[in-house]
Parts: structure tokens; sequence; C-alpha cells
């Protein structure tokens, strides 16, 4: 397989019209962190932007940093992370589902890829902080969409498409975020015994509140079969865990969970967790560690089921009842992700025709090649959208040049 290493955009430029004439597709890849998620796909080309890892620029006081895309994540939190700032969008780690090497993931990866972790609730997706991006069309020409502030936009905000689109749509070679103060404190209450459907209830509640929660989550007993890291603690008393997290200034936080205790009632005595220990569990929720590579369900596909977060509880006890398998619910059981033992076809026909009635969508995270190989890795679309779908595509690469196959079978 040919590697094509490029050193800025022109590189990138040069590489897409080489492909384009020889109608040659192109994989294109930052650390390959990622390959494993989406279609096999066939070419004997990869574009790598590895090279592409400089910060361009980082303004802390006017809260963006604008980064090539093949820049390490590990390398751009820890920048960050020193002047107390994160991406509010929790970006997630696939290392631990993947059982890739930890922090190898990029920025464009990152975007690309769309996923964001529990405090998408509160502050939006990977897509609601990417300002703007440079990048090339599948013509092989540059191209600039959005800048570096936040209301710059009069037009069509095409950044926008880029963040999910996993490499289908053009290739990033730089891109500007905006980026958050970190909390002072946090805190987590914890309610214990609560079956999925009475946790979604008690989710939908905190959810409903005036207290500005920053993430609701519930993991049912049996996720604690092998947990460690910062979920390790949580299933010592052998229940379920329902978990809500409070964010924000030291005077408020306290109060706030108070209050949510209070309101919660109902549904039992709430113990509360606080600032380190708080995030190391919110950290491997994110990552979804109950589920990782080096567990006990390593071998199992894992699918990420987006669904209405009021069906949220009873699709997933119904699933893991059906199947066999184990279910985490994050976003107040708008997110579940499911570990389902091995089968054929992961279970997708199965899962599909569940989701049908509740208007869900499922993307297969996890799974062997010769499963991808014959399954719908992402959701298979309604016509419409399906049509609307290929007329973007075209619009940004008309020979279907970049990460052929990946989405889409061909």
């Amino acid at each position: 397989m040919d590697t094509l290493k490029v050193r800025d955009a022109g590189d990138v430029e040069e590489a897409v019209r080489s492909a384009l004439a020889a109608e040659q597709p192109l994989e294109i890849v930052g650390h390959g962190s990622k390959r494993a998620i989406g279609l096999p796909m066939a070419t004997n080309a990869v574009l790598d932007l590895s090279a592409l890892n400089a910060v361009t620029s980082y303004e802390p006081n006017e809260l963006i940093v604008t980064v090539q895309a093949g820049a390490p994540m590990a390398d751009l939190l820890s920048l960050i992370d020193s002047k107390n700032q994160q991406f509010a969008f929790d970006p997630m780690d696939t290392s631990v589902l993947l059982g890739t090497p930890r922090g190898a993931g990029t920025v464009g990866g990152m975007i690309a890829a769309g996923l964001a972790g529990p405090r998408r609730i509160k502050a939006g997706g990977v897509r609601d902080h990417l300002l703007g991006a440079n990048a090339v069309s599948g013509f092989g020409d540059s191209f600039k969409t959005g800048g570096k502030v936040v209301k710059n936009v009069t037009g069509y905000d095409l950044c926008k498409l880029l963040a999910g689109s996993w490499g289908t749509l053009s290739v990033m070679t730089e891109v500007t975020l905006k980026v958050m103060p970190k909390a002072e404190t946090e805190r987590t209450l914890v309610l214990r015994g609560l079956d999925d459907a009475v946790a979604n209830r008690a989710m939908t509640a905190a959810l409903g509140s005036p207290y500005d929660v920053s993430g609701v989550a519930h993991l049912p007993l049996s996720v604690f079969r092998d947990t460690g890291g910062g979920l390790a603690g949580l299933g010592s008393s052998q229940q379920a865990v329902t978990l809500i997290r409070l964010e924000g200034i030291g005077a408020s936080v306290p109060h706030r969970a108070g209050s949510v205790s209070k309101a919660l009632a109902s549904f039992g005595t709430a113990e509360m967790i606080e600032d380190d220990a708080s995030a190391a569990v919110w950290a491997s929720l994110r990552d979804v560690a109950p589920f990782a590579a080096s567990g006990s369900l390593g071998a199992w596909p894992v699918w990420r089921i987006v669904c209405p977060p009021a069906s949220g509880g009873a699709f997933g006890q119904a699933l893991a009842r059906e199947t066999g398998g184990d279910v985490i619910y994050d976003w107040g059981g708008g997110l579940i992700w499911a570990a389902l033992p091995p089968v054929a076809d992961a279970h997708a026909a199965l899962l599909r025709q569940r989701l049908k009635p509740v208007g869900g969508h499922a993307t297969l995270i996890r799974a062997t090649d010769e499963v991808r190989n014959t399954v719908d890795v992402f959701h298979p679309q309604d016509a419409g959208v399906a049509a609307l779908g290929r007329r973007v595509k075209t619009s940004f690469d008309p020979k279907n040049i970049l990460n052929r196959g990946r989405m889409v079978r061909t």
C-alpha cells in the first residue's frame, strides 16, 4: 500500500489531484486510531496527515485555539489544561474500546468522528465548538470555511458538515475550535438500586430541574463484573448506580447538589462524590471503560445507539434481555452503549428493527472485519435523506476519492 506523507496543504492538494486523475481512492489517516470504525475500505493509497501537527495559535483570553489536523489530541489537551481550559463537549478517547494506544487520536480524527461525551447534554457536540476549518475538497482545491470568532457566518456554515463526516467530504488541514474554562469544582450524586426504567425517570427529573446538571448516566449492575479505573468503587455495593453531575463555581455546586438531592428524594438517598473522584468516574463513562477491549467483553461487538431519552430505559432493558448483552445509559437515556454477544450480524437486524418505532439510530463502533464487511456500520438512511447525502458528497467529492466506502457500501 502506498503511503503519501504530506507536509502542508499544498502537498494535500497535489495528492488529491493525482488521485483524482488516476481515479485512485485515498484513505485519510492521522495516527490511524479510528481505522477500525466504519466499513472496510478497498484502497491502495493512504494519505498520512500526521506531519500536520502544529498548534498555529492559541489565545486563552479569547477562548480559541487553531491547530493543524494531524496534531495529537493528547498534546492539545495538555496545552489547554495548562491554562485551566477544556473542550466542553468531552471528546471521547476511543482507544479504550478499540484497544489502540492511549491518546493516539488526532484533532482531525476527533472532528471527523464527531463523538462527544457526557457533557454534550449541556454544552453541545463537536460541531457546536468548531469555528472554522481549512480543507482540501475532492476536486483538489483548498477552501476555508468559518473563522476565528463565534459570530462570523453570513452564508452556509460548511465547517459544521465536516463534523461527523468521517473524512468523506474533504481533507481537513487546519481547524479552529472554541475552548472553555474548567469548572472550579464538581459533585456527582449517586443513586443506588434503581432498575433501568425507574432510573430513566430519575434522569429525566434531573434534566428537567433548574439546577444545571452537566451529566446524567445509569449503569446497570451487570456492567460492574470487572470494571476498574474511575468506576471501580461504584459497584462495591452490588447495585446499579444512577449518576448526576453538577459543575461550576465553588459556592454554587454544593447548593445545587443539595437541591437536586431533595428533588430526587423519592428515588432514594443520594450519596456524593467530589472533584477528582467525580472526574475519574465521568472519564471512564466517556470512554465506555466497562466495555474495554482489554476486559471480559472485549470480543463483543459494541453499538452506539441514540434515541429519544424518554424511550432509552425501556429500549435498553428490552435489548439487554433479548440479546443477553450489557448496556450503559448516558445523556439521560438518549445515548445507549450496548455490548452484545457475538453473532454473525452483531444483532444488527434485530437492533434496527427495534429502533424503528422509537425513532433512533445505531452505529457499530467495534466489530471484527468479517462483521463490518457484511453489516451496515452506519444506520441506513431513509431514501430522501440518503439522496440529500449523495448530493452533498458529490458537491465536495464528485469522483468519490476520499475515504470511499467508509460510510456507505460501494
